[in-house]
């Protein structure tokens, strides 16, 4: 499912406009993008917990060369599904 075909389900569940359905989904994924940012979790009961989880700087290599390269660290997201959605899947 691609973020047009969310948006499509998600205004005719909840009887909206997909306009208003877009608006809602873009600001869900603002400030879920703010909080990590900030280094904190968001936590969806049933659903999920999405959090930030640090990298550590790493020797990699290149395939085409066989060149070792170094990989800076970096912060990534994450997200760990809750109980129910496991139980649904």
């Amino acid at each position: 499912m691609n973020k047009g075909e969310l948006v499509e389900k998600l205004a005719a569940d909840a009887g909206i406009s997909k306009k208003q359905a877009g608006a809602a989904l873009d600001s869900f994924t603002e400030a879920v993008a703010k909080t990590l940012k900030k280094g904190d979790k968001v936590t969806l009961v049933g659903f999920g917990t999405f959090s930030v989880s640090k990298r550590a700087a790493r020797t990699g290599r290149n395939p085409q060369t066989g060149e070792k390269i170094k990989i800076k660290a970096k912060k990534v997201a994450r997200f760990k599904a809750g109980k129910e959605l496991s139980g649904k899947i």
